[in-house]
């Protein structure tokens, strides 16, 4: 596995247990369909979560929402929808996009 790869990997392993320890439940992770990924998709209460991982090297701080343009959230709407209408539907809560 690649440096890059690798380091993804860990990002995502380190947001789902953090979205675990806060009591969310993890459904997915790096749930595919034609339209792109998406990195963890989790249940909090009566709420969808779609969360976009993003694990830098850099020891300087940037905020996640520096790395998602309009193009990328538009695309996470999508996958977020896409998801609703494969499983049943948007849950009582709504769907969330976290960072």
């Amino acid at each position: 596995m690649d440096p890059r790869t690798a380091l993804g990997r860990y990002g995502e392993d380190v947001a789902a247990r953090l979205l675990a320890d806060a009591g969310m439940t993890v459904l997915a992770r790096n749930w595919r369909c034609r339209e792109g990924e998406v990195d963890i998709v989790a249940r909090d209460g009566d709420a969808l979560v779609v969360c976009e991982v993003k694990t830098r090297t850099e020891n300087s701080f940037q905020h996640p929402l520096a790395a998602v343009d309009r193009a990328k959230a538009e695309r996470l709407r999508r996958l977020a929808e896409r998801w609703t209408a494969e499983h049943g539907g948007p849950p009582p809560g709504g769907v969330r996009l976290d960072l």
